[in-house]
């Protein structure tokens, strides 16, 4: 496993174990930015200056979060004349993420509240 620190896409690299792709899996839908633009994709196509009007960030900021969700194989362009409109790769992703929200409902705050990963484990870094 490596970390770009340009993006800070996790990319698994070198032992292809099934472990290792799940790290790159959850890792790469671990970032609040990719997890939007997922989430927004879900509903169709969309263009990077329809997802930075829509999420208000910076076209840089996006332009690399669905560069990572696009290595990742997450997420695939559709090029129109001088534009790209981007689209999820595989409709699975939307079946992940509703049993993480089936999975969340049914442990209410523990993952919240966890120490290491929770809403406040930034704040106290």
């Amino acid at each position: 496993m490596t970390i770009d620190s340009a993006d800070g896409c996790l990319a698994s690299r070198g032992t292809g174990s099934t472990l290792d792709a799940a790290v790159a899996l959850f890792h790469s839908l671990s970032d609040g930015t990719r997890l939007a633009i997922v989430r927004r994709l879900a509903a169709g196509e969309a263009r990077v200056a329809d997802l930075v009007g829509e999420l208000g960030l910076a076209q840089s900021t996006v332009s690399a979060h669905v560069a990572c969700l696009r290595d990742c194989g997450l997420v695939i362009g559709r090029p129109q004349g001088r534009q790209v409109f981007y689209a999820l790769a595989r409709p699975e992703l939307m079946d992940l993420l509703a049993s993480a929200e089936t999975l969340l409902a049914a442990t209410g705050n523990a993952v919240a509240l966890c120490p290491n990963y929770g809403t406040d484990a930034e704040e106290k870094s």
